[in-house]
């Protein structure tokens, strides 16, 4: 893990997506981070142990889903599965399917593995597993605000994790759709899908991957704008875990209610023409039932006494 000191910054912007304002000044204290998302040696590493059973490999209970299909009431998960042709960017059936068995031991679906991906992100994480992990090692899932503190890597107010440049003299600086998505995958940085962590330069921290390859789970609950009150204040306090007040409500099945948690980083399915997600202020909302093919995490560690926090502080 990375010791990150806390401090105070500026969460948030007002220069791109509606759900990432107002800019606010927040004070983040003192914690640990680990340095890449866990991977899927990490994670098979806790379920060889726990005997842990992901939420994808479970089928869904049809009490929880008042009205869905019988037949999609089987265990499984949503894959990436691109398209030949230019579709409607407002429909992300035209690039999401349900495939029955896909889990973090099958990442594609039937007939795939993890073989040849144990330094890759872990995928098909919902938010139950991620917190089982991160309790089984004595940590904790980042909150918001402690998430994009440590992505900023001591650059507040830039654009990206690394500077204002997307791109610094062509040079791809995370794992990003390349191409026009969802049909054009030019893949110029060599990966179609996760590439193995700290494949790409850490941020000014020594943190790998905190834009790119796989969102991120954090613990808090979704919220349509950060705080107003916020806008007012000199500097709030880490941004708290909140409550499931904006719940997630499925338009085609308007009776079902699953609470949303916040998501960070971006993905490698973000690209400049969708998603221009892969910045520090960016979120996403995301049921905490979701296991998709390109959702993983990591983990924080709070110290426990001001003796810790100097002695990582000091530490060369």
């Amino acid at each position: 893990m990375v010791f990150i000191p806390g401090g105070r910054f500026r969460m948030g912007s007002d220069h791109h997506y509606a759900e990432e304002k107002p800019a606010h000044w927040v004070k983040v204290d003192a914690f640990f981070i680990d340095a890449a998302p866990v991977t899927n040696a990490q994670f098979r590493a806790f379920v060889d142990a726990t005997g842990y059973v992901t939420l994808a490999e479970i089928a869904p209970n049809a009490k929880d889903y008042p009205g869905a299909l019988p037949k999609m009431m089987k265990a499984g998960s949503l894959v990436f599965t691109p398209p030949d042709h230019p579709v409607d960017l407002r429909d992300w059936r035209q690039w999401w399917a349900f495939r029955f068995r896909a889990s973090w031991r099958k990442p594609y679906g039937p007939g795939s593995s993890t073989k040849g991906l144990d330094d890759h992100p872990v995928v098909h994480i919902a938010y139950a597993d991620a917190l089982a992990y991160a309790r089984w090692t004595g940590k904790d899932l980042p909150t918001e605000a402690e998430w994009e503190f440590a992505a900023r890597g001591g650059l507040d107010g830039m654009e990206y994790a690394w500077g204002d440049e997307f791109t610094p003299d062509g040079r791809q600086m995370a794992n990003t759709w390349q191409g026009e998505f969802p049909f054009q995958n030019l893949a110029l940085d060599g990966f179609e899908r996760t590439s193995p962590v700290k494949t790409y330069p850490p941020n000014g921290y020594g943190l790998y991957d905190m834009i790119g390859n796989v969102w991120e789970w954090t613990a808090d609950f979704w919220s349509t704008r950060h705080p107003e009150a916020a806008q007012n204040a000199c500097c709030v306090p880490q941004n708290p875990r909140g409550g499931p007040e904006e719940a997630s409500l499925d338009p085609s099945q308007p009776m079902i209610r699953i609470p949303r948690k916040v998501v960070k980083g971006g993905s490698h399915l973000c690209a400049p023409n969708y998603c221009r997600r892969y910045r520090p202020a960016a979120r996403h909302a995301e049921p905490i039932d979701s296991a998709m093919s390109h959702i993983g995490f990591r983990c924080v560690r709070r110290p426990a006494t001001a003796e810790e926090r100097y002695d990582a502080g000091s530490a060369p």
